[in-house]
């Protein structure tokens, strides 16, 4: 499993880091003890989006 961190995972683009989140998810259901490093990719992606459309603009 990989760590919990606060601070972003790494400089991962969006679409690599909704390939982890769907990974997490592969089961069709999300484990309890893999909630917190979900949310925690999913606020990375929200960034690395917003990123990216800051780029293209």
């Amino acid at each position: 499993m990989s760590p919990i961190r606060n601070e972003p995972v790494s400089r991962l683009t969006a679409s690599e880091l909704n390939a982890r989140i769907r990974e997490l998810w592969s089961d069709g259901a999300l484990p309890d003890d893999r909630r917190p490093e979900y949310e925690a990719l999913v606020v990375e992606w929200a960034a690395a989006a917003r990123e990216d459309v800051d780029r293209a603009a």
